[in-house]
């Protein structure tokens, strides 16, 4: 049976208080017979409908369509399931059964969701009944295909931070020691003109002029050149990123290309070689070149070592989760569980991740050698092996902060699709452009925060959050495919920014366990022995499978964290009362410290 504690747990991740308030035996207090809105959210419409529920069958209930969330309240006084669904996690509606279906609840509509769920809704036959409930939502959940704004351009929520503070190049840059004798920052991509999918600052190496780096861009995959993502505190090493060469099948070649990646070697004078991690499989590259692109050939670039890393592309990995989603919802076949899931390859697809970023990482902090990353357009992989290969090297990205403005930097101001890979709003759910690129890079987080506990400001309820809020389309930060595109559309003023969401509220985000330390590396383990399948992600939704506790240890220690509060502030209560009583003020103590060791206890 769907219990009311699941539905509670569901609610959690979207971050709506007012559905929360549920007393121990399951019923829901605090909730007025409307639907929970937010400031700018209008209820649309609301009908009596049968929620064929996969795990304890149909449950009359009430479902309201507002133009942000789909909502459905149970009217069965033994169940007391709520459903809070974003319409921007659905990616397509379907009807199911006609006029003159037979069968009881076998008219009605069949809702598939983009965070790996399924909804199955029962209607009257009479009447065409679920026609408007069908228009309604499709209207909403795909206002794109409509001429209507994502919800993000009408949420009027106030938080008491600005989310779209956290982020600013030039400051981050200047954290790392940047610029130097050896890199300098341009601005010569200010309007976008000399790549349009790349943010307005870059750095480049001192020496190279900006004729020189329009020359470069010729010669690179969407005028993505190689620029600097990250360097070395100490070695002065460095992350580049870029998109693969225009070779083509003729084998063409680019002296100003050749060059460039010289000049980048001779930055660091450490090393003879340049190393250039291909995040494709070698066929793929190869393959490409039949379309234009290519790779770094030994005869025209001398001093670069290249590597494949064999991740396969976002065809592959969006038919990998397809499968994923098969074995965990709604049923789950215990007896072939582990074949199931090895028969989707998504573990492995995580190795090969985790592997390439942890080639990088080791390459630049041991190896002292740069490092030029890339794959066929420099958007997907390439972010993927940048961000987690900077995760592993600099303990900042550790950080809540930290993280966020990594997510910023590497994937939202350099151009990952999320608007292709993801479908905001849109109603083609059968694009090949669709890809689940941006959660693979959040699993290999989480798969590293299982292996170093304490190496973690946040908590999984951060990296859950943010997943709920790539799809949401409540807040801006995860809208459109690039920066300038956000720029046209004025997205840091017209929306709210996920980080303004998280940063008001830090606490519930926080590893209780972090323990804060400079310059460690992390090299997790890749092996599939060391992987595992994330079920408080992919199998949240479904009650049979008993939620994972909070970790008896954790739980432990919050409540001693707590305590220990509690008796501060019993201590500074005291120090008042024994302030006021005596008169001679400099026998009195002045600070709880100096009280600490006369009172009593459990530390």
């Amino acid at each position: 049976m769907a219990s009311a504690s699941t539905s509670k747990y569901n609610s959690h991740s979207l971050e709506n208080d007012s559905i929360k308030r549920m007393s121990q035996d399951g019923i829901n207090q605090g909730l007025s017979e409307s639907v929970p809105r937010l400031p700018g959210e209008i209820l649309i419409t609301d009908k009596e409908v049968i929620y064929i529920c996969p795990f304890s069958g149909p449950i009359k209930g009430r479902v309201y369509i507002t133009n942000y969330r789909l909502y459905l309240r149970s009217l069965e006084t033994d169940s007391a399931l709520i459903l809070d669904v974003p319409l921007g996690v659905i990616s397509r509606i379907e009807k199911m059964g006609g006029a003159t279906s037979r069968g009881e609840n076998s008219y009605g509509l069949d809702i598939t969701c983009k965070d790996m769920r399924n909804l199955r809704f029962a209607l009257k036959q009479e009447g065409h009944s679920r026609r408007d409930m069908f228009e309604t939502l499709t209207r909403c959940a795909f206002p794109l295909a409509h001429s209507l704004p994502l919800f993000a351009f009408v949420n009027e929520e106030k938080f008491n931070v600005d989310g779209w503070t956290v982020y600013n190049p030039v400051e981050e840059y200047r954290r790392q020691g940047l610029p130097n004798h050896h890199w300098r920052i341009t601005f010569i991509n200010k309007c976008y003109e000399l790549c349009d999918t790349y943010p307005a600052l870059l750095v480049v190496p001192y020496r190279t002029s900006d004729d020189d780096l329009r020359r470069v861009a010729t010669f690179r995959s969407r005028n993505r050149i190689p620029v600097l993502s990250w360097i070395h505190p100490e070695n002065k090493t460095v992350i580049v990123r870029c998109s693969q060469p225009l070779v083509g099948m003729s084998g063409k070649r680019n002296k100003d290309d050749e060059k460039y990646l010289d000049v980048i070697r001779e930055t660091n004078r450490q090393i003879s070689k340049l190393t250039i991690y291909d995040a494709r499989p070698s066929v793929n590259a190869v393959a490409n070149k039949a379309t234009g692109g290519g790779y770094e050939s030994d005869d025209a670039y001398h001093n670069a070592e290249l590597s494949f890393l064999d991740i396969h592309n976002i065809h592959v990995m969006r038919e990998s989760l397809k499968k994923v989603k098969d074995i965990v919802y709604p049923n789950i076949e215990e007896s072939h569980w582990l074949s199931s899931l090895e028969s989707t390859h998504w573990l492995e697809h995580i190795k090969l991740v985790l592997t390439g970023a942890i080639q990088v990482a080791d390459k630049v902090s041991s190896g002292k050698s740069s490092v030029l990353v890339h794959c066929s357009d420099g958007w997907d992989r390439t972010a993927q092996l940048t961000s987690l290969a900077m995760l592993m090297l600099d303990s900042f990205y550790r950080s809540i902060e930290g993280f966020e403005i990594l997510v910023q930097k590497e994937w939202i101001s350099f151009g990952h699709k999320f608007a292709s890979r993801i479908g905001h709003g849109d109603k083609n759910h059968a694009d090949a452009d669709r890809s689940p690129i941006f959660l693979q890079f959040i699993d290999c987080v989480w798969q590293m925060s299982k292996q170093f506990p304490t190496a973690f400001e946040f908590n999984e309820h951060f990296l859950i959050t943010i997943l709920d809020h790539l799809y949401s389309c409540r807040f801006g930060t995860f809208l459109f495919n690039c920066e300038s595109a956000r720029e046209r559309q004025k997205v840091t003023e017209r929306t709210v920014s996920v980080w303004s969401l998280i940063n008001s509220n830090k606490e519930k985000f926080k590893n209780p366990f972090y323990t804060k330390e400079i310059n460690r590396v992390l090299y997790p383990v890749a092996s599939m022995r060391h992987l595992e399948l994330w079920v408080n992600y992919y199998i949240r939704w479904n009650p049979r499978i008993k939620q994972q506790q909070p970790n008896p240890v954790e739980q432990r220690y919050m409540e001693l964290l707590a305590l220990r509060d509690d008796y501060i502030k019993r201590l500074e209560e005291l120090q008042l009362a024994n302030s006021a009583k005596l008169s001679d003020p400099p026998t009195s103590p002045s600070s709880p410290s100096q009280m600490m060791p006369h009172v009593q206890t459990h530390f």
